[in-house]
């Protein structure tokens, strides 16, 4: 894979309780815009969705948010945008955020946010897409939910190639890097 023109970062419309998660939207949305990369993200103005939002406009970067009309007001469209879609539902939303991104990456977040991952990862599961996916493990956030993964593999609901499309790093910066060298698995899922 090329160089990523765009990424879709996934995140919160909350803040949460530790101030690292801002402080990792922040630094992900400024490390974009250095390196001439894109934001796709969902829209709003709000939680760490706007701190980034706000973080890659302060650098110079371009950011597109994609926002269903239900939500304008709820999650409050962030008015500064470089675009703003405002699409009709959730799931043109997320067709249209994967739409415009060479990949994804997950910064801590709620239901919406594991929602929005587990889409894409199943989109890639099924070869609908062979676009990486990483998670910003900012202080063991993510733990949890791999070792869940890990048991899905040995349970045999899900295959380890598919377990390790999902790429983890506590700097954001590594899994950029690896995003040029991601390979997709050979064959997609129900593939003869």
């Amino acid at each position: 894979m090329a160089a990523p023109r765009r990424i879709c970062v996934f995140c919160g419309s909350s803040m949460g309780f530790d101030s690292r998660y801002a402080e990792e939207a922040r630094a992900l949305g400024t490390l974009l815009a250095s390196r001439g990369i894109g934001l796709v993200y969902g829209g709003a103005s709000v939680g760490t969705m706007g701190v980034i939002a706000d973080a890659a406009l302060a650098a110079g970067g371009e950011v597109i948010g994609v926002i269903p009309e239900a939500l304008g007001s709820v999650e409050i469209a962030h008015a500064g945008l470089t675009e703003l879609h405002v699409v009709a539902d959730m799931h043109q939303r997320k067709a249209k955020m994967a739409a415009l991104s060479d990949g994804f990456l997950a910064l801590p977040g709620g239901a919406g946010t594991l929602e929005e991952l587990f889409e894409v990862w199943t989109w890639a599961q099924l070869g609908l897409h062979e676009k990486p996916i990483g998670l910003v493990d900012v202080g063991g956030y993510y733990a949890p939910l791999l070792k869940f993964a890990d048991h899905m593999v040995s349970e045999g609901f899900l295959s380890a190639g598919y377990r390790d499309m999902l790429s983890i790093d506590s700097d954001a910066s590594v899994l950029l890097d690896g995003f040029a060298d991601y390979v997709p698995p050979p064959r997609p899922k129900w593939a003869k």
